[in-house]
């Protein structure tokens, strides 16, 4: 019900010379007097100077006018001096949205006004609508001017006002939906048409024209008397953000025609509170859905095993043929523009005033699996991104303004590692997760000169040192990688990296040693005193379920067998996972990347709703 009415009953109001007054009124009327008079059993009631009536209606009213309340003025000896009458009708107005997450707008909750995180919180929540519903002339929807697809309104938060009254509102009065300046930018408010509403939306072609945006801050929005709902869709436009923490704010207010050319008054304002959905990472213990990979001229052998592997493990691949990829083989930076369409879209911040480096690629931006750190849980575990060392002044670094985004999504707390030691400077050159059935649920696979030094000398201990590595035109003998002091110089540098990491992630996470699992992998350094993997970086996967498609190494041979293959295979079986090593040498290895680079892979969601987490 609107707001109750306030009647002040002073001078204003009142006959010269009123001492007390009476109050009469129709039966769906309540009314209070404040200050409240003392208990004196008598009528009429004293006046004083600041006596007020609140007038409150508990049901709408069915025409205007409907209700009354009347105010008999007394004097000294309570002879009539006057009477006051108002005349009342009474509008139900309720904007209402899904505030208690339960998938229904229920009608009028009290908390739609707020928001609060927490299994016993409560708000509604907001999609960025930024996937395509186009089939052709792909952009976001969300930079699309109108909705073109019913599918599209999927993607939004539906909202209802909800009214109930006369046929109409009294002479002057209007209803005006509104949102904020701040917000423009991150919202926009779609209606619905129908034959009561055509009049109002006569200058809308579509079904579902645009209310409130950028351009269109407020705007009225037609009372259609009686018992009456109107369905809005309400679109999120981007992601939380260092100047946008990601609420915002809808509002309706009932306004009072104005009088000698002043404004229209509020006279009673609803709002409803949304929080914008975070852009959130999925690990690799997710199960996955689709796997993506692109096409060149040369990676033949590369999509021969990535096809054998996906169709083993049962999902979908999605190649990206040389006409959409651009010649770009590595599809962690994804052809957006292809595969963009229904439930894929993408966000891209921009560094206008900053130095994009590789450090700025999707391969050094990872996730953990859930975790709980000194009794803080993680449910949807932390980004991980690699930066330069933090006393360094002239590293490379993750630019400013994606740093800044991962951070406010709030719900994934980054950790930042030191990854400027590599020549690429990719976290996932150096480590990944895989899922395990014992613990915490995965473990951390971590690249390790020492354990591959480990395995080089068990070789040459068994009197493999002249086992060979790579093919005729490359190859190298176990005795020769050992003998090699610069190599192992490198290699003390690279672990001394690592381990720093290695730190880092056992105290972020709350990892023991035994949730690590040290992989023989070695790195040389390049002339600009950066490391690259001296053979293919089988830590550089990509995880399927419990199959694991890794960068076959081409290590030395013993009976026949690659040794780190061997080795690779023996430490993941420990966990019930299968190894499928994929030939990326020529394709991918020599320009500096692997396996993992390569490809990206779509998951299924967390089962955990975010909005549950405590903050």
């Amino acid at each position: 019900i609107i707001q109750r009415d306030r009647l002040s009953l002073d001078s204003r109001s009142a006959p010269p010379s009123s001492k007390y007054f009476s109050v009469q009124c129709s039966p769906r009327v309540q009314y209070r007097i404040t200050p409240p008079p003392p208990e004196s059993g008598t009528l009429p009631t004293t006046l004083n100077g600041n006596t007020m009536l609140l007038i409150t209606m508990d049901t709408a009213s069915e025409v205007g006018n409907d209700s009354k309340l009347s105010v008999m003025y007394y004097g000294e000896k309570t002879e009539v001096l006057g009477k006051a009458v108002v005349h009342l009708t009474a509008v139900e107005i309720s904007l209402d949205v899904d505030a208690d997450r339960d998938g229904q707008v229920e009608r009028n909750n009290p908390n739609k006004g707020s928001w609060m995180w927490g299994p016993n919180g409560h708000g509604a929540i907001l999609l960025v609508n930024c996937d395509s519903e186009r089939t052709y002339g792909k952009r976001r929807d969300s930079e699309c001017a109108e909705v073109t697809r019913v599918s599209d309104l999927k993607d939004m938060s539906p909202m209802v006002l909800r009214t109930s009254g006369p046929a109409k509102l009294p002479e002057g009065y209007k209803l005006t939906m509104h949102i904020t300046q701040g917000d423009a930018e991150s919202v926009r408010v779609f209606g619905t048409r129908s034959t009561a509403e055509n009049l109002f939306y006569k200058n809308f072609v579509k079904d579902y024209p645009l209310v409130l945006g950028s351009e269109d801050l407020s705007k009225e929005v037609p009372y259609l008397g009686g018992n009456a709902e109107m369905n809005f869709y309400v679109e999120g436009l981007r992601f939380p953000d260092k100047d946008f923490e990601g609420l915002i704010s809808i509002s309706l207010s009932l306004l009072e025609p104005s009088s000698q050319g002043f404004p229209e008054t509020p006279i009673f304002t609803d709002r409803v509170v949304f929080r914008v959905a975070p852009w959130i990472m999925t690990p690799n213990t997710l199960n996955p859905v689709e796997v993506f990979v692109c096409s060149t001229s040369d990676n033949y052998q590369f999509l021969k095993g990535m096809r054998r592997l996906v169709e083993h493990s049962g999902y979908k691949l999605k190649v990206c043929h040389q006409y959409m990829n651009r010649g770009d083989r590595w599809m962690q930076d994804f052809p957006y523009d292809e595969l963009l369409g229904p439930d894929f879209g993408y966000v891209t911040r921009m560094a206008y005033n900053e130095e994009v480096s590789s450090l700025d690629s999707f391969g050094n931006l990872e996730v953990s699996p859930p975790v709980t750190i000194n009794g803080k849980n993680y449910p949807l575990g932390r980004i991980i991104i690699g930066v330069a060392f933090p006393t360094a002044t002239k590293g490379r670094n993750m630019t400013k303004v994606v740093q800044d985004f991962l951070w406010a999504q709030k719900v994934q707390e980054p950790i930042a590692l030191f990854s400027d030691w590599l020549h690429v400077g990719h976290v996932d050159e150096f480590m990944t997760f895989v899922p395990a059935p014992d613990k915490k649920g995965f473990r951390l696979l971590l690249a390790s000169p020492d354990a591959g030094y480990k395995l080089f000398r068990g070789l040459q201990n068994d009197r493999h040192g002249q086992a060979k590595m790579f093919d005729a035109e490359e190859e190298i003998t176990v005795d020769e990688i050992l003998c090699d002091d610069k190599l192992r110089a490198e290699n003390n540098y690279v672990q001394s990296c690592i381990d720093w990491n290695r730190d880092v992630l056992k105290r972020e996470l709350g990892l023991d040693d035994d949730d690590i699992i040290d992989l023989p992998i070695l790195f040389h350094v390049t002339e600009e005193n950066r490391a690259v993997a001296y053979y293919p970086d089988m830590v550089n996967m990509i995880v399927l379920g419990k199959n694991l498609g890794i960068p076959k190494p081409f290590g030395p041979k013993v009976d026949g067998r690659c040794a780190l293959e061997a080795e690779m295979t023996s430490l993941m079986e420990g966990l019930g996972l299968s190894c499928t090593y994929i030939d990326d040498f020529a394709s991918y290895h020599k320009l500096l990347g692997e396996v993992h680079c390569g490809s990206n892979v779509r998951r299924e969601p967390f089962s955990f709703k975010w909005w549950n987490l405590e903050m």
